[in-house]
């Protein structure tokens, strides 16, 4: 859970979890049932690999309760999950230096074994033992405000020994390796073994704007030599950040504010790499020490937000391991249906067609929280049986290959006792936990969806990794960006439009694409944009491209790198206002639409305007350039979006697909109902998600490039199915699905 490094919290209100889904049950009935207590007990199953890996974090020391263990995993596999992630705590395991008390492990593993459950095992170095503290007091970590951290109690495990210690001190860094050695030792060759979780939500310890890490003395060092690399020698480095008296690499400190552009960006760039080179370190150790186990590791879906301050990059994170995943929790981001698809496809887009699980999903109720105040409680604050399945299934929508709670069942101890977990306090059964069980069974009694993905979207969102940390540097905060690519998604989603969120190194796949928020550009992103509109590709771009170029140096032309030929037009006035421009228009073919922000008007060279401004001035311009096209537009129109949800700006991002003649895979007739299309070795299966509380009637046609259908069956609920060629009309019941097996 993201709560792993502490959130403050003003009051907790104690509510009954417990819930009625008496519907959700009676709708389930006809799912694959569990397997009766004798056939648990002779399973011995763990030497199998689970066709849908479904069940959730169990042990986070000291909870749950030892005397309930045998108990639980008996009940966990009765009702039918098969995987539990236990977070093997370094400062509950090596309990004086050299002394490791594995007891409370090592029954995990046998119970799992016994049970037929597999074990992903969370190495947690990021929790250092209490001694350590003492003996490595150079290794705590140091604020840019000279704040020394202590050990603290983590909320998600009640557990002392977080945020650890640094591990760019070689000898804290030896001392967790020696460990992680004898971690893999002793369990490489379990048979309830699995893989390994090698990273917890990708977060490095970075805080905030004001207050970052880490300025020890060893960050500093490791710091230095990344300047080296990246420049060559001092006196460029000086001259790249304005700092033209350096004599020594000594004289070379982190910036402790974001006064200076250049090396503001250096010093989150080089935090982030460094946090990279961990993981690889890691990776490169597990690799080397079991390779015939996976590796896995998990985000929060958190790339535009947090990049910055927390490392948060799903195509870095994913590259690196056998299985991705994401932690999302409804209660603490708002369940709204778009919010999950957008993190699923986020985390999709970077997995890039790796497997890619729900790592953490929310079963159960979340106690007063700052993410949950004022919210009402149906806002996923006390979910129920149909809460639970309507997520399940957008999950698997989505594109989610397993899913995990974040707990089985909820701590006991500490401000986040009683949340999540779909079973009782008391490890006894609810109807959530019911349904998961239900869920569990039938995601591995069809096998044959699993080998099947969703395809390729209508257009791809170009993600560009330096126009996120630009807006970190000059607002503090990522808001801007954040704000406009999400209601970019958004303006999609709502017309039922299935938008990729797409690296730029990867949008030469798509036919067209939109580029939100590009206020800073590198040269080779500007090279890639160019290119890829002379091979024919079709770029929608928003206001301001590459205006920031490297090191955050402003361009004397704009749009700046040339691309001012790309678009067909050049900057002719500016303005930076974004404290009064949420209700600035512009008008995109003959629509008055939302910016905000920025406002860019603009001088036609070979371009031809295709909107205004209010004052008559050109706002949006169209060109061909090479083999493909541009649409340039003077604002903001997803963050536009984002604040109105305007049904004008909505209307004109259904049409930019005309531009490249693409069709959606599949349009719906009711735009509350989703519809994702999954075709591989499979075969070929239409989602179709009902997040609202009424039974719909639908019909959705299919895109021709999807095939030619004679049936269609729903293997989840059974619902009558009437197909004709590939036009599809069914009815879907309240915050439930239809899955469509075509043939």
């Amino acid at each position: 859970m993201t709560d792993i490094h502490g959130i403050t919290r003003r009051d907790f209100i104690q509510t009954t979890a417990l819930v009625t889904a008496s519907a959700a049950v009676a709708h389930a009935t006809s799912l694959p049932q569990a397997p009766d207590a004798e056939s648990v007990a002779s399973g011995h199953k763990s030497e199998q690999v689970p066709v849908f890996p479904y069940g959730a974090v169990y042990f986070r020391k000291s909870n749950p309760p030892a005397e309930d263990w045998a108990r639980d995993h008996q009940t966990a596999a009765r009702i039918g999950m098969n995987i539990f992630r236990h977070w093997f705590l370094w400062s509950a395991i090596e309990v004086a230096p050299g002394k490791y008390d594995w007891s409370d492990y090592d029954q995990m593993m046998d119970l799992a074994a016994k049970n037929g459950i597999k074990v992903v095992i969370a190495e947690m170095v990021t929790c250092a033992p209490e001694w350590a503290f003492r003996k490595y007091p150079h290794a705590r970590f140091l604020a840019s405000d000279g704040t020394r951290v202590d050990s603290i109690i983590s909320e998600s495990s009640a557990t002392g020994g977080f945020p650890g210690l640094c591990l760019d001190n070689p000898d804290v860094h030896a001392l967790a390796e020696t460990f992680l050695t004898a971690l893999v030792e002793r369990y490489r060759n379990h048979p309830a073994l699995f893989g390994y979780d090698l990273w917890n939500e990708n977060t490095s310890f970075g805080g905030e704007a004001g207050k970052m890490y880490c300025y020890c003395d060893a960050s500093k060092k490791k710091l230095r030599a990344w300047l080296r690399n990246r420049y060559g020698t001092l006196e460029k480095t000086g001259k790249a950040w304005h700092r033209y008296s350096y004599q020594e690499w000594d004289d070379v400190e982190p910036p402790k504010t974001f006064s200076g552009y250049a090396d503001s960006l250096d010093w989150l760039q080089f935090r982030i790499d460094n946090a990279y080179s961990q993981f690889d370190w890691r990776l490169d150790l597990f690799r080397k020490l079991d390779p015939n186990h996976k590796m896995t590791a998990h985000g929060v879906a958190g790339t535009f937000d947090d990049m910055p301050s927390s490392s948060h990059n799903e195509w870095r994170s994913a590259e690196r391991v056998d299985i991705y995943g994401m932690t999302w929790i409804a209660a603490r981001k708002g369940s709204e249906p778009w919010r999950q698809f957008q993190a699923l496809d986020l985390v999709r887009g970077g997995a890039r067609g790796k497997p890619f699980w729900h790592a953490e999903a929310e079963g159960g109720p979340l106690w007063m929280q700052p993410q949950v105040i004022g919210r009402p409680k149906e806002d996923g604050r006390i979910p129920d049986a149909e809460d639970v399945r309507i997520w399940n299934l957008i999950s698997c929508a989505g594109g989610a290959k397993g899913i995990l709670y974040c707990r089985w069942r909820p701590l006991l101890d500490g401000p986040l006792f009683g949340a999540f977990g779909p079973f009782a306090m008391d490890g006894s059964a609810t109807p959530r936990a019911e349904m998961a069980g239900r869920a569990a069974r039938w995601t591995n009694s069809h096998p044959e969806l699993w080998k099947s993905n969703p395809v390729q979207g209508d257009i791809g969102l170009v993600f560009v990794p330096e126009s996120e940390l630009f807006n970190y540097v000059q607002q503090r905060d990522t808001a801007f960006y954040a704000q406009s690519i999400r209601g970019a998604y958004q303006a999609f989603f709502d017309s039922n439009i299935q938008a990729d969120f797409v690296s730029i190194d990867d949008i030469g796949r798509y036919k067209i694409v939109y580029l939100p928020y590009p206020v800073m550009l590198s040269p080779e992103t500007a090279a890639k944009l160019r290119k890829y509109v002379e091979d024919g590709g079709t770029l929608i771009s928003e206001g301001l491209p590459a205006y920031f170029g490297e090191h955050g140096h402003v361009g004397t032309v704009q749009p700046n790198y040339g691309l001012d030929e790309v678009f067909g037009a050049r900057e002719s006035s500016v303005e930076f206002m974004p404290d009064i421009s949420d209700g600035l228009t512009l008008e995109v073919n003959g629509k008055e639409i939302y910016g905000r922000y920025f406002r860019q008007e603009y001088d036609l060279q070979d371009g031809t305007a295709a909107g205004h401004y209010a004052n008559g001035k050109t706002a949006v311009v169209k060109h061909k350039f090479g083999k493909g096209r541009t649409l340039l537009m003077g604002s903001f129109p997803g963050a536009g979006y984002y604040l109105h949800r305007a049904p004008a700006t909505k209307d004109v991002f259904a049409s930019f697909l005309e531009l490249a003649g693409v069709t959606p895979t599949a349009k719906v007739s009711d735009s509350s109902i989703q519809a994702r299309l999954h075709q591989g070795d499979g075969g070929s299966f239409l989602w179709v998600t009902n997040p609202t509380r009424n039974n719909r009637a639908v019909t959705i046609s299919l895109a021709q490039t999807s095939g030619s259908f004679v049936s269609g069956r729903d293997v989840w609920g059974n619902q009558k199915v009437s197909l004709d060629g590939r036009q599809i009309t069914m009815n879907v019941p309240e915050r439930d699905a239809v899955v469509i097996a075509l043939r």
